[in-house]
């Protein structure tokens, strides 16, 4: 007799609202019962408001059941979930579910749908068939049809994929590597999470792919130390990959070597930045340095090195695979493709969607996010973490592209969206944001080190009422001279947040005058 298959997700957020206490307690029943079940452990689908999400596969088909408890067990069986009975959990198929349906899922694909760390699952999913088609086209035509595509690093600075690749592709050197920053540190994102839990082998194969393009043979993946299951997948899932030579030397007979390092950071914000990044895989203090000389000339052991975040290089296999017109086909001026966008904060429905660039921020607030968890009205959006501008309810319908938030004098960044109700003070999150860059600062540049202290004061004193005019042009002067002056983003863009707070939200600063920013 076959075996049923049952889903319980293997992922942070669905572990955090117990879904290992539901796997036990669903092969314990099985047990008991006799009914014959193949437990999988599989990543999440990105639907965190609905974790732990447990599907059961019925005549080949994935049926869901949502926010499940493991005292919910005994009462799903008796209700005949192994054959997708009634229950009033039970969401339905999860293919239709809308939250997921209407995404375009070009990334996140295989997250959720498949066992992470089954090679056999994952090569039933098109895994390494995107590898294969590069050993055999060529490293130039993988190259081009990188930058063809117009992928941008999904990081935050949003520089051209394939013009970095080529970069380091050109330069002369016995030794190059690719570094991949798994780094993930801004305030309400996760997609980088998501997606190593859910899709290991998916991004091991990517940045093999990179090695092979650029002419690297070595590639380390820096991961935060926050992350302990992602860190234990993902040690796995390299394992894995060297068992079935899809790691190693001469990799499936083709010549090509390219193995993978995983190194777990120690909690710096500012290693998410690739040149303290690269000096703390160095065994350095991770502090920024200067540049030039640029990371695609002198980068990790001062060699050339591709530093890529998580979701740009996961986005690789499918442009080698489907074609760089298919991608560029997503989005539209300059923001081409698709990204993960990361809902967070006062929100009814939290989680994961990946769209292409162009939807408005209201859309996937309203329409993904159900709007706010509390009911109350939309206040504030800060959008690209910690270091983003905090959006007011009259700019939400501005489309989600890296041209249309720099003309408003925000960032994208990685896709992190907080959402705050109108209850949110407004002048606290300003002041939150020069107390966070004065705790996370690398102190290697003035601007950041004593800018960020000193704007934490003057925001006590305008929120006291101490000569709040003349702070208020004092705290415009110190923004502009940290944006002007720090050495890397963490001091630069710590001005974001407060001017926009300056801008549209004086109310939370009484007696304020307006000050022109």
């Amino acid at each position: 007799m076959a075996r049923t298959r049952v889903y319980v997700p293997r992922e942070t957020a669905a572990i955090s609202v117990g879904a290992d206490d539901i796997a036990i307690a669903i092969a314990r029943h099985a047990k008991r019962s006799g009914d014959n079940i193949e437990l999988i452990r599989n990543g999440s689908w990105g639907a965190t408001w609905l974790e732990p999400l447990v599907e059961v596969t019925v005549d080949d088909k994935r049926i869901a059941y949502g926010n499940i408890e493991a005292d919910d067990v005994p009462e799903l069986f008796t209700a005949g979930f192994l054959a997708g009975g009634e229950h009033a959990k039970r969401i339905g198929p999860t293919i239709d579910i809308p939250y997921l349906i209407n995404q375009d899922r070009w990334t996140f694909w295989r997250c959720g749908l498949i066992d992470p760390l089954s090679i056999d699952d994952f090569r039933a999913h098109h895994g390494f068939k995107a590898l294969e088609k590069a050993l055999d086209n060529g490293a130039q035509t993988v190259i081009d049809a990188v930058k063809d595509s117009g992928l941008r690093g999904r990081g935050g600075a949003g520089f051209p994929t394939g013009i970095k690749w080529q970069t380091v592709a050109d330069v002369q050197s016995d030794q190059k590597y690719i570094a991949c920053n798994a780094d993930e540190g801004d305030s309400g994102t996760f997609s980088d999470r998501i997606l190593m839990e859910g899709d290991p082998l998916g991004l091991i194969e990517s940045m093999a792919i990179a090695g092979f393009a650029v002419g690297a043979d070595r590639g380390y993946i820096y991961l935060r130390s926050e992350y302990p299951l992602t860190h234990r997948v993902l040690s796995r899932a390299i394992e894995v990959a060297r068992d079935n030579n899809w790691l190693g030397d001469d990799i499936q007979g083709s010549g090509f070597n390219f193995d993978i390092e995983l190194h777990l950071g120690a909690g710096s914000y500012v290693c998410g930045e690739e040149t303290a990044m690269l000096e703390s895989l160095e065994g350095k203090p991770g502090i920024v340095r200067y540049k030039p000389p640029l990371p695609a000339f002198e980068g990790l052991f001062g060699q050339p090195t591709v530093v890529n975040n998580v979701v740009t290089l996961a986005s690789i296999a499918n442009i080698v695979n489907i074609g760089s017109e298919k991608y560029a086909s997503y989005g539209v001026d300059r923001s081409k493709g698709t990204l993960a966008f990361q809902l967070a904060g006062n929100i009814k429905r939290g989680g994961l969607v990946e769209k292409e660039f162009g939807i408005t921020l209201r859309e996937v607030i309203e329409d993904w996010g159900g709007g706010t968890a509390s009911g109350r009205p939309v206040k504030a959006v800060q959008v690209g973490g910690p270091l983003g501008a905090y959006l007011p309810e009259e700019q939400l319908d501005t489309p989600l592209t890296y041209e249309a938030f720099i003309e408003i004098g925000a960032m994208l960044g990685h896709g992190g969206i907080v959402v705050f109700d109108d209850t949110a003070d407004m002048a606290q999150q300003a002041r939150f944001a020069m107390e966070f860059c004065a705790i996370e600062s690398c102190g290697k540049c003035t601007p950041c080190r004593i800018g960020s202290t000193r704007g934490a004061e003057v925001i006590d004193k305008i929120v006291a009422g101490e000569n709040r005019d003349e702070n208020l042009e004092l705290l415009v002067e110190l923004c502009n001279t940290m944006e002007d002056a720090s050495l890397c983003a963490m001091g630069g863009m710590t001005p974001y947040p407060v001017r926009s707070v300056l801008q549209h939200f004086t109310e939370d600063l009484p007696a304020a005058r307006s000050t022109g920013t």
